[in-house]
């Protein structure tokens, strides 16, 4: 009987260990569960996006170059805008002055001419009208230039935060694939393998 009692108060532990070990796994597994449905969950703010580089650089040029750390290009980037914005002001002036004296000159009325810029005083109405169309077209021209180097800033930022989301290892390796005979026409191979591989970094912005 006492046997008994003792066999029975064995098996009894054993049970127990076993359930008290399959509630610990199943514990560890749900909060296992939990703690990767939290990282997947968990926005990921230092992994490197190129489309926000495209549209900081659609909203402030040279933004999206600042994102990807190309600090170099945000004075080209503003050089070339600049530029621009500096011929577009230039012909626009040019145009308004070449206008008002075209108009003051066909006028007929002699007091207006003292309203014309000097260096048109002494051109005829029909050069001045020339001038006038051909610096209208270079307004034009430069919004277009203008336009052009904003898209470019933003197809730069574009490729540069592509590229920037992976990086090439440095461990190259060069392998010599020795010379095999294929069997279906008889003929030997050989070649030269380049391998490397890509691996996506992230970083903090």
């Amino acid at each position: 009987m006492r046997h008994f009692a003792l066999i029975l108060f064995i098996h009894f532990l054993l049970i127990s260990c076993v359930v008290s070990a399959q509630v610990k796994d199943s514990i560890i597994t749900r909060d296992s569960a939990t703690t990767i449905r939290k990282e997947k969950n968990k926005p990921s703010s230092n992994i490197h996006s190129p489309r926000t580089a495209t549209i900081r650089s659609a909203i402030l040029p040279g933004w999206g170059q600042y994102y990807n750390k190309k600090y170099w290009k945000i004075p080209l980037v503003y050089g070339a805008i600049g530029v621009c914005t500096g011929l577009f002001y230039f012909n626009l002036n040019e145009y308004r002055n070449a206008r008002d004296a075209y108009r003051y000159k066909v006028d007929n009325d002699p007091s207006n001419d003292l309203l014309i810029k000097d260096k048109f005083k002494p051109v005829d109405p029909e050069s001045i009208r020339r001038y006038r169309n051909e610096v209208r077209q270079n307004v034009d021209y430069s919004v277009l230039a203008f336009l052009v180097c904003w898209g470019l800033n933003v197809v730069d930022a574009t490729v540069d935060g592509h590229l920037k989301s992976f990086e090439v290892s440095e461990n190259l390796s060069l392998e010599i694939v020795p010379p095999r005979i294929n069997p279906v026409d008889g003929y030997s191979t050989a070649g030269i393998r380049l391998n490397w591989q890509k691996k996506r970094t992230s970083f903090s912005k």
